[in-house]
């Protein structure tokens, strides 16, 4: 029983070191969000994040692993419009809003997110982070909905040229900021243009209306 009192304590205590650490830092540094998170910030929240999430969560398996060529488009669809104005498209987290965010978003094809387990990331999806910008989706979507932007996740690290292609489609049919991610790709010029002083034959062609 003193051991357990005894590690208790000392957990408290070296919880309460850093605590006092970070609100010094902060005092010092401000509370800008254009900072990067210091190394006891991203321990903390990294240590945090294990902790809250529930065990039973951490062993769930993806029931929609098995994905058809529907339920891949209508995934794409959804995570470019539901997740691409932070994530981006690709799931990289350059954009605008991506990088200004503090904790800044992370590159989900980066072992940090793919080291996750499925039901870990469903429940960051269905719930949210809290003290960050990761909103709680679980109230807006069926949970069908968020095991496939699960499955979408674990496809980023290897997107090849065509899914990468259909998820820009989907951005520029969106319109706004996610179409500025997906530029329409230039076309090629099929014929020479003309030397200068050349000019084009007139066309001599003549149409005949019969009434």
């Amino acid at each position: 029983m003193r051991k357990i009192i005894l590690s208790v304590i000392s957990t408290l205590v070296v919880v309460g070191f850093l605590i006092g650490g970070l609100l010094l830092y902060m005092r010092g540094e401000g509370f800008s969000a254009r900072e990067q998170p210091t190394w006891m910030e991203r321990t903390m929240a990294r240590n945090a994040r294990k902790i809250v999430t529930p065990a039973e969560a951490k062993n769930l398996a993806n029931p929609r692993k098995q994905q058809t060529a529907a339920m891949i488009a209508e995934a794409d669809e959804h995570f470019v419009e539901h997740c691409g104005i932070c994530h981006g498209i690709d799931g990289r987290g350059d954009t605008l809003i991506g990088k200004n965010l503090y904790p800044k978003v992370p590159d989900m094809s980066k072992p940090d997110t793919q080291q996750l387990s499925d039901g870990e990331l469903y429940y960051i999806i269905n719930n949210g982070i809290r003290l960050t910008g990761m909103p709680a989706w679980g109230s807006e979507d069926k949970p069908e909905a968020i095991w496939d932007l699960v499955s979408v996740i674990r496809r980023l690290p290897k997107l090849s040229p065509e899914e990468l292609q259909r998820l820009q489609k989907a951005a520029r049919e969106a319109g706004g900021e996610l179409a500025e991610q997906a530029p329409e790709p230039e076309k090629k010029e099929t014929g020479e243009p003309p030397n200068e002083g050349e000019t084009k034959p007139k066309h001599t062609h003549t149409h005949v209306h019969k009434h």
